[in-house]
């Protein structure tokens, strides 16, 4: 019987473009750590979660109340983890368009490296450690974001003049609707992406309409469209703007902040709504039903405290009505390929799930990066999550954490760069 012997945390910073949203803008680097347990009989397992200094000082802490553990026994790890962190209420989450929670990060990092572990003792890939496969290949949308010109990483605002293709689209400033097109094009050919979502919250909600319209002017009915402004419209905004967007999108994501909001937008429009900001956590759901605040909800391993945890929430969207897809965050291979064998394991993926892989450049994993074939990507067949750590890349993505020396995630100050007395506003137009 296998034990867990050694735990090793490291924070690495991966090059991320100037990329626009609600709370600000991307920093050159965005921040995750990496997570590898060891057990006595030298089984690794691995997983990716956002980094923040907080969060690897709590896996620190976490690691005294994990050695010895049985990788199986994953009901006792979350209670022990349950028992020492305390649980986290919503309001811990934030007001910004990623989580803060402490707990739910911590138990999806080890519960996905232990479910590797499981699955190369079992010699099963770990959608099967899910119920088993429905699907060969998880389809993903392409994801477009308003961003300043830039590359990221050691050229910030700078660019390469020797890229092409979709290295060259990916530092390009993209301000309004043109440019947007523009990416959106150049983003679907590189990965054969079939339905399009576009980060708002940016500017005033008149361009960004006009950003929506543009793209189905540009990709035809038979394309689905999908806009999130991050919670930032007041309620009269997102019912004004919504009533021209009706005719277009397969769903709205977070146009209003908190649940009452959301379900008087509901109500008004008629157009699927999405969450990955109102309806957050277990607890959150019976509101959700009461009310009605959401048609769909954007699941996070990351954020609802792992794979399995995801696949109960799978269960309880079936009983209410709920659709199901995937929120997603700057990521790399390892967290794709967990998000690939979730997507796999879903009885049903209605909706493309979302990725920020594009913009990323880098990677952790043996063999570089994982490659999509019309939008999807195929379902590893190896042991666990099919996927190895790449230790030298390890090694150099963690050199750039030291120099880099962001600690968390703060786009406030990033976009005071370029906006010196800009602020977050919880609801801004």
């Amino acid at each position: 019987m296998s034990h867990i012997q050694e735990i090793h945390i490291t924070p690495i910073a991966i090059i991320d473009p100037p990329l626009l949203n609600a709370a600000g803008l991307h920093a050159p680097y965005a921040l995750r750590t990496v997570v590898e347990i060891v057990t006595d009989d030298r089984i690794s397992g691995i997983s990716e979660i956002p980094g923040n200094s907080d969060i690897d000082a709590a896996l620190e802490e976490a690691k005294a109340l994990l050695i010895g553990r049985d990788p199986y026994n994953l009901n006792v790890i979350r209670q022990i983890l349950t028992d020492h962190f305390g649980t986290e209420s919503a309001a811990a989450r934030g007001d910004a368009p990623w989580d803060q929670r402490k707990l739910v990060h911590i138990f999806s990092a080890v519960e996905v490296a232990c479910l590797d572990i499981i699955g190369k003792i079992t010699g099963r890939p770990v959608v099967d450690l899910l119920g088993g496969k429905m699907r060969d290949r998880v389809p993903f949308s392409a994801y477009l974001f308003y961003k300043y010109e830039g590359a990221g990483g050691p050229l910030e605002f700078g660019t390469d003049p020797d890229a092409t293709g979709w290295a060259a689209a990916r530092q390009a400033a993209a301000l309004d609707p043109e440019s947007i097109v523009g990416q959106a094009r150049a983003m679907c050919k590189e990965f054969g992406f079939q339905s399009i979502k576009l980060k708002g919250g940016v500017f005033e909600p008149r361009i960004e309409v006009d950003s929506m319209l543009a793209l189905h002017k540009a990709f035809g009915p038979n394309v689905p469209l999908r806009v999130d402004p991050n919670a930032i419209w007041e309620v009269e905004t997102a019912i004004q703007y919504g009533r021209e967007l009706k005719g277009i999108l397969e769903y709205l994501e977070d146009p209003v902040r908190g649940q009452e909001n959301m379900a008087k937008v509901r109500k008004e429009l008629g157009i699927p709504l999405a969450t990955n900001m109102c309806t957050t956590s277990f607890g959150d759901i019976p509101r959700s039903i009461e009310l009605g605040s959401e048609d769909i909800i954007l699941s996070d391993h990351h954020f609802w405290g792992g794979l399995r945890a995801s696949m109960t929430l799978s269960g309880i969207c079936d009983t209410f009505g709920r659709g199901l897809s995937m929120h997603s965050n700057s990521h790399l291979g390892i967290s794709l390929a967990a998000m690939v064998h979730l997507g796999a394991a879903l009885p049903d993926v209605p909706y493309a799930l979302d990725t920020h892989y594009p913009w990323q450049s880098d990677e952790v994993i043996v063999g570089g990066r994982i490659q999509f074939e019309e939008g999807s990507v195929k379902v590893p067949t190896g042991p666990g999550l099919g996927v190895e750590l790449d230790r030298e890349a390890l090694k150099k993505l963690h050199q750039n954490y030291i120099a880099c020396g962001l600690k968390k995630r703060d786009d406030e100050i990033e976009m005071q760069k370029k906006v010196p007395d800009w602020k977050f506003k919880a609801v801004r137009w």
